[in-house]
């Protein structure tokens, strides 16, 4: 990982409280990590968190609405190696795979240039629902990789498949991308 560039996308969900220990199993692997967040994943984890663990700035919005600077989605998309989304909602999921660019997150996605990986979180019934499969999908056709959900208790206390993998998982998963080339 020394030296790979890693984007991170975190969106909305309980599941978001494992993008701090992916961060920090990058960093701590000698990997640079940018971080991108929707409004909503915000709401369940602090940006500082993110930032001060990948000691970069953690972007949401296009242009920081104080000073004008603007977050250049392309600029993002061709600096990463790779395109980890974790958790992806499956919100985000379906914008992703019908090409809806409503925040940073999915204008950096379409422009991307590098593989991306998508670690799925949501409950039982959203992740079994037929739209929520087709859109997955729809996104493996498009070349992503799917890091499958685990199957365990869930925010809302049911028990089923849903939880996002863990972040160790997650990293093996990337480590291996890398090791075998896939398309980097």
């Amino acid at each position: 990982m020394q030296g790979k560039k890693i984007l991170l996308g975190v969106t909305g969900s309980i599941a978001a409280y494992k993008a701090a220990l992916l961060v920090r199993e990058f960093v701590k692997a000698g990997a640079q990590v940018r971080v991108l967040m929707t409004d909503y994943a915000k709401e369940f984890i602090s940006p500082l968190t993110l930032s001060a663990l990948s000691k970069n700035p953690v972007e949401s919005l296009h242009f920081d609405q104080t000073s004008g600077k603007w977050n250049s989605h392309i600029d993002l998309g061709l600096w990463a190696d790779v395109f980890l989304i974790a958790p992806a909602t499956a919100n985000t999921m379906a914008k992703m795979a019908h090409g809806i660019a409503d925040n940073l997150l999915l204008t950096t996605y379409l422009s991307a240039r590098c593989p991306v990986y998508i670690a799925p979180a949501m409950d039982l019934d959203m992740f079994q629902h037929p739209a929520t499969q087709r859109n997955i999908e729809i996104l493996k056709s498009y070349g992503n990789y799917i890091i499958e959900p685990a199957s365990g208790e869930l925010a809302s206390g049911l028990m089923g498949k849903g939880r996002m993998q863990e972040p160790d998982l997650i990293y093996k998963e990337i480590e291996q991308g890398f090791s075998k080339k896939k398309s980097f």
